[in-house]
C-alpha cells in the first residue's frame, strides 16, 4: 500500500480542511511514564474530548527516570506508578497501566508483545498510537532512547501478526476473548509524518498532563518543556494552518 502523501504547507493566512476525526477505541502504547504526554497529549485529550475510550499501556516502570545517584528505584517506580494515573486522570483516559519492567531494559519478546497483543484484543481499538520504531535521529541533536524505539517495534508485532491471528498468543483466546485487527496504527516522535493533527486549543492539558508527572519536571524541566513543546506544536500547526499540531505517520492497515 502506498504512503499517504504528506501535506503540502499551507501559506500564511489559509487554512486546510481539518481531517476527521476517529472514531472508536484506542490504545496507546509507549515505553516510559511521561512518553504519551510529551509525544501526543494534544491528540489524546481531542480524542477522549470526542467521545473515545483511550487507554494508556506503558511498558517500563521509569525508574532511572532520575539523574540522582542515591534515588531509591523501587520508590522511583511506585512514585512514577502514580504519576501515570494523575495524568491520566488530567487527559481523561479510560485506564492506564504500567508493567514492571525496570526503564532501560525493554526488549522485543513474546512476553512483552503479548502483553500489547491482550491488551488489542480486549480493547479492539480502532487506532493503535506508539512511538516511530525507525526514527532513530532527530536532526544533529538527538538520538532516540532504544525503550522509544524497543516500543514501537514491540506495539506493531503485537498488533500484528500478534492481536490479529488466531495462531499467535492462544492461551488468551479464552472467555470469549478473540484475535483482533486494528484498522490504524499512529506513529507519534516520526522523521516521516503523513498527518499533522489539530489540537489548537489543547496546549496547556497537554502541558498540565506532562506536569503530573512531578518527578521528571523538577527544577528547569517544566519550564524547558513549557518553551519546547508549544514552539514544535507552532512548527508542526504551520504544515495545515493552525495554530498547534502534533505529527504523526499513519499506518493503514485495513
Amino acid at each position: 500500500m502506498p504512503e499517504e502523501p504528506v501535506p503540502a504547507e499551507v501559506q500564511p493566512g489559509q487554512t486546510r480542511e481539518p481531517e476527521p476525526v476517529p472514531t472508536g477505541p484506542v490504545v496507546a502504547v509507549f515505553a516510559h511514564p511521561d512518553d504519551a504526554e510529551i509525544s501526543a497529549g494534544g491528540v489524546l485529550r481531542k480524542w477522549v474530548l470526542a467521545g473515545r475510550e483511550v487507554h494508556l499501556l506503558v511498558l517500563t516502570n521509569g525508574d532511572r527516570g532520575s539523574d540522582d545517584p542515591k534515588r531509591d528505584r523501587a520508590e522511583l517506580a511506585a512514585t512514577r506508578k502514580q504519576e501515570t494515573q494523575d495524568a491520566a486522570d488530567v487527559l481523561g483516559l479510560k485506564s492506564a497501566r504500567v508493567l514492571d519492567i525496570h526503564d532501560g531494559d525493554l526488549a522485543n519478546t513474546k512476553e512483552v508483545q503479548a502483553e500489547v497483543s491482550l491488551t488489542v484484543r480486549q480493547v479492539r481499538p480502532e487506532t493503535v498510537l506508539t512511538c516511530d520504531p525507525t526514527a532513530w535521529f532527530f536532526e544533529d541533536r538527538y538520538f532516540n532512547h532504544s525503550d522509544h524505539r524497543t516500543a514501537g517495534a514491540v506495539t506493531l508485532d503485537g498488533v500484528f501478526p500478534g492481536a490479529g491471528n488466531p495462531h499467535y498468543f492462544t492461551e488468551q483466546l479464552v472467555d470469549g476473548l478473540e484475535p483482533w485487527n486494528v484498522p490504524k496504527v499512529w506513529l507519534g516522535w516520526t522523521n516521516e509524518p503523513n498527518r499533522y493533527e489539530d489540537i489548537s486549543g489543547l496546549m496547556d492539558t497537554k502541558i498540565a498532563a506532562l506536569a503530573a508527572h512531578r518527578s521528571q519536571v523538577e527544577g528547569d524541566a517544566l519550564g524547558f518543556f513549557e518553551e519546547w513543546l508549544p514552539a514544535d506544536a507552532v512548527e508542526s500547526g504551520r504544515k495545515i494552518g493552525v495554530e498547534h499540531a502534533e505529527a504523526f505517520r499513519i499506518i493503514a492497515l485495513d
